[in-house]
Parts: structure tokens; sequence; C-alpha cells
């Protein structure tokens, strides 16, 4: 067999496999369109959205998700506060700062975070976090806001501090002899020359780790409180979609109006995290610009 046929052979098997996983995605878009759709014969596009009541076994059943759409969004925000600042600047000391030794032991800690199943995340979080909450602030629950948030956190600073290393790590070596040629302290390079050229990469590390935040289920559906209502306080039980999907897709019966309304907050939380990749990209590709224009 000639060279040129098996890289031709194996060009057509690697094109078969991409084909295969767009496929497999189309169909899966397909089938959670064709079960979520049909809410909307029942209830407005409007009404589903912004609607401030989801009580679906009721009669007559009410479908706002509004409450859960606030959830996600809620418990999403606050574990950026934590998480961002977290991994990035472990990132940067990992990758900049930190000695051989400590290297070699935070980078392997860091990878094992990211390797525990979230079930155990949510378990920490009901067994330990939650009676220390409620007594630490005298709460009726310690599943809650905050509880949430923490463990999201927690699950998503390994992403960004592994993606952002990655990134800084790709900043080429000559960018940083020459800024200690120019007298730069160790302190200036980072910040005025590898953090800059990496941003891109920092910038998407960041979205990617909180779109794997806004879709986690197990974490939320454990220690969030399921509470389907507007939040007023960090301390307030909430159920965000993921939540509600995995809680009540087992109890509605099928094709009914609760079981074609949870598929359709599965198209509302596909295109929210759809809009976070989408963001990621465009964020990567300015920030890329500005780096390579600043350098």
């Amino acid at each position: 067999m000639s060279r040129a046929l098996k890289e031709k052979i194996i060009k057509n098997v690697l094109f078969l496999f991409a084909l295969v996983s767009i496929i497999v995605l189309a169909l899966i878009i397909i089938f959670l369109f064709m079960e979520g759709v049909p809410i909307f014969g029942v209830v407005s596009l409007k009404g589903f959205l912004f609607g401030t009541e989801w009580y679906p076994t009721y009669d007559p059943p009410e479908f706002g998700i509004w409450p859960l759409i606030v959830g996600s969004i809620v418990v999403t925000f606050f574990s950026a506060l934590i998480a961002v600042p977290l991994g990035v600047l472990s990132a940067i000391y990992i990758a900049e700062l930190a000695p051989p030794l400590v290297k070699e032991i935070f980078k392997p800690v860091i990878e094992l975070l990211a390797g525990l199943p979230s079930v155990v995340l949510g378990f920490f979080g009901m067994a330990i976090l939650a009676p220390w909450l409620q007594q630490t602030f005298d709460l009726p629950t310690g599943l809650n806001i905050l509880n949430a948030s923490l463990i999201l956190a927690l699950m998503a600073i390994p992403t960004i501090s592994s993606i952002a290393e990655d990134a800084l790590y790709s900043v080429p070596q000559e960018f940083k002899e020459a800024s200690y040629a120019l007298g730069a302290t160790p302190f200036e390079t980072v910040t005025k020359v590898v953090v800059p050229a990496a941003l891109s990469g920092i910038s998407t590390a960041v979205i990617l780790g909180m779109a794997r935040a806004i879709g986690e289920t197990m974490v939320v559906l454990m220690v969030a409180g399921g509470a389907a209502a507007i939040p007023e306080s960090i301390f307030d039980s909430v159920r965000p979609m993921p939540a509600s999907i995995a809680a009540e897709m087992g109890e509605a019966p099928f094709r009914s109006d609760h079981y074609h309304a949870l598929f359709a907050t599965g198209i509302v939380l596909f295109f929210m995290t759809l809009g976070f990749n989408l963001f990621a990209d465009y964020i990567s590709h300015k920030f890329k610009e500005v780096g390579s224009a600043t350098l």
C-alpha cells in the first residue's frame, strides 16, 4: 500500500469520525426542540420565560421559569466572583512564579480537583458546608445560594486554572527575555508582558469555566435548596434550571405539558451555554488582536 493511499484512508477515517460527532450533536438538538417546542402551544414564549410561578402539577399549571433562570444566573455570578480570581492567580503563580518543587505539588492537586465527581462535592456541601453555614449565620437552612456558589467555584477553579496555565505557557520565551533585558522586574514582566500576551487564552478559560458552572446539575440539585422562587439574599434557597430538569423529569408523565416544559427549559439552558461559548470565542479573538497590538 502506497503512502499516499494510507494518508487518504486516514484522512477519510478522521473525517468520518468528525462527521459522526456533528450528526450525533445535531440529532440531540433536534430531539431537544421536538420535545420542548410543543409547550408553547399551552403557554406563550413571554409567559414561559418571564413568568414568576413554576407550579407544573397545579390545576391549572403554571410554567414560568423566570425564578429558575434567575437562580442559574445568581449562583453562576457569585461562583465567578470566587473562581475567577483564584483560578487566574493560581495559574499565574504556577506558570511563572512557583519554584519547581511547589509547582510539582500544586499542579497535580488542581488537576485532582478537576477529576472529583460532582456528587462528591455536592455531598461535601450537604454534609459539611451546609451545617456550618446554618450554625455560623443562624439560618433556617444551609442549602442556599452561598453554598451552591462556593461548591460551583470549587468545580470551576481547576478548569480556569488549567486552561489559563496552558495559555501562559504558550507565551514565547523571547518575550520574557526581552522584558528582562530591558530591566523589567519579574512582577513587571508577568503583569505587562506575559499576561497581556496570554489574555486571549485566559479570557477563554474564564468563560468556559463559567459555562461549566451554569450547566452543572448534581451540585445545584444537592446544595442550592430547591426553592423555585426569586431570591432576595445570598442566604435564600434557589432552584437553577439544571436542578429542576434533573429533579422533575422522572416524575413528569411522558409527553405531558410538564414533560415538554422541562425540555423547553433545556432549550433555554442550551442557548445560554451556547451564548457563553460564542462570547468566549469572540473575546478570544478580540484579546488576541489587542495582545498582539500591545506587544
